[in-house]
C-alpha cells in the first residue's frame, strides 16, 4: 500500500462525513438527522457541515491518510477555546453535556475530536500513523497539551491513547441515549506536547 497523510480538501468532505459516523458512533448522526430536510441523506448534511469556514467541525481541521488516491482514515483536531471563551452547556442535549464538560477541563489544549479508519483499513496502524502528527499540529496551534476523550468501553481506542503516553485526568458518567451504545464513564486523557526536533 502507498499510504501518506495530507491536509484534507473540500473534495474529501463526503469521505470525512462517513468516517465521522464511524468515529462518532451515533452522535453525529443524531445531530445531522435534526437538521436534514425531507429526503436528504444524512451524509449530505455531514459533508455540507464540513465545508464550514468558521466551525471546528470542518475539513480545515482534518488530515486524511490516503492509499494512493483513496481516503483510508482521518484525524479531526483543533485548539479548544480558553476557559473564558467557553460555550454555555445550556444549548446542548443532556447526553452531550458530559462530553462538553470534559472539554472545559482542558482549555487551550489541542483536542483530538475524531480518529477513524474505514473497516477495510483497520488493524493496519493507521490510528498510530495519524496520531504521530498530533504533536506538530499542536505546536503549530500554540498548544502545550494534547487532549482526547474516549468512552471507557471503547477498549481499543483507550489502549491506543494510553500506549501513546496519554493519561486519564478526568471523567464523567455517560448519560445513556439511543444514539450511542455506551454506558459507564467518558474519560478525558491528556499528554504534554513533545518538543519539536
Amino acid at each position: 500500500m502507498n499510504m501518506h497523510i495530507r491536509k484534507a480538501t473540500v473534495q474529501d468532505c463526503r469521505a470525512i462525513a462517513e468516517l465521522a459516523l464511524i468515529a462518532g458512533e451515533g452522535i453525529p448522526a443524531y445531530f445531522w438527522e435534526q437538521s436534514k430536510t425531507a429526503g436528504q441523506d444524512i451524509l449530505d448534511v455531514g459533508a455540507h457541515n464540513l465545508t464550514s469556514e468558521t466551525e471546528n467541525f470542518s475539513y480545515h481541521n482534518v488530515h486524511v491518510i490516503v492509499n494512493s488516491d483513496e481516503v483510508a482514515g482521518m484525524l479531526l483536531a483543533y485548539r479548544l477555546p480558553e476557559a473564558e471563551q467557553a460555550e454555555s452547556l445550556e444549548e446542548y442535549p443532556d447526553f452531550i453535556r458530559p462530553l462538553i464538560e470534559l472539554e472545559l477541563c482542558a482549555p487551550g489544549s489541542f483536542y483530538i475530536n475524531m480518529l477513524a479508519a474505514f473497516p477495510t483499513y483497520r488493524n493496519q496502524g493507521l490510528g498510530t500513523m495519524l496520531m504521530s502528527i498530533a504533536d506538530n499540529l499542536a505546536s503549530e496551534a500554540g498548544c502545550t497539551t494534547l487532549s482526547v476523550e474516549v468512552f471507557e468501553q471503547n477498549a481499543g481506542a483507550l489502549r491506543l491513547y494510553l500506549r501513546l503516553g496519554y493519561e486519564i485526568v478526568e471523567q464523567r458518567q455517560v448519560i445513556p441515549h439511543a444514539c450511542h451504545p455506551y454506558s459507564g464513564r467518558i474519560l478525558l486523557l491528556t499528554k504534554a506536547v513533545s518538543p519539536s526536533d
